[in-house]
């Protein structure tokens, strides 16, 4: 990952973290269930069908804390990547590939988010207000070319977490 990050890695659970300008910003990601489910397109005419497996990629939800070091609050962007712009992504350059799904504040150092604490969803959100946010993430690093660097980061660690998985089923089978 290129901007000064550092990667914390247990199991399919992984961390992003750095440090800019009186604020820690963390992004967290699991990498189970983060491949879209495939499916088969029936080719159309005059298209040849062809037997190539289509790529697997994996695209995990994943939380952004911006926490401001100096007062202690943390300000939390459930993220997730929306199928219809991984897949046809490329064609705008200008549009995000990913979105926001929730924004709340939680109180820092709990591990665990707080249900009592007022969550946002970003359905019922004024789109100024979801820009400035998006523009808020963009400013701390996170934007379009995380976006993707976070997609080749988590497809190699499900990769990993496969081919371990693999081997294990095979030790586990033969026993």
């Amino acid at each position: 990952m290129s901007g000064g990050w550092e990667l914390e890695v247990i199991g399919t659970e992984a961390k992003l973290t750095r440090k800019v300008s009186g604020e820690k910003i963390t992004v967290t990601f699991n990498t189970n269930n983060s491949i879209p489910p495939s499916y088969d397109e029936e080719p159309q005419e005059g298209e040849k069908g062809d037997n190539e497996e289509p790529d697997l990629v994996s695209t995990p939800n994943f939380v952004v804390e911006v926490t401001k070091l100096e007062n202690h609050q943390t300000l939390v962007l459930d993220c997730h990547y929306p199928e219809e712009e991984v897949a046809h992504g490329e064609e705008d350059e200008e549009s995000d590939i990913f979105t926001i799904r929730e924004v709340s504040f939680q109180t820092t150092g709990d591990t665990d988010w707080k249900e009592n604490s007022y969550t946002l969803s970003t359905d019922s959100l004024d789109w100024a207000l979801y820009d400035h946010l998006m523009d808020f993430m963009a400013d701390r690093g996170i934007d379009n070319t995380f976006a993707d660097e976070l997609v080749e980061l988590s497809t190699a660690l499900e990769h990993q977490e496969y081919i371990s998985f693999l081997e294990n089923l095979k030790v586990f089978v033969k026993c």
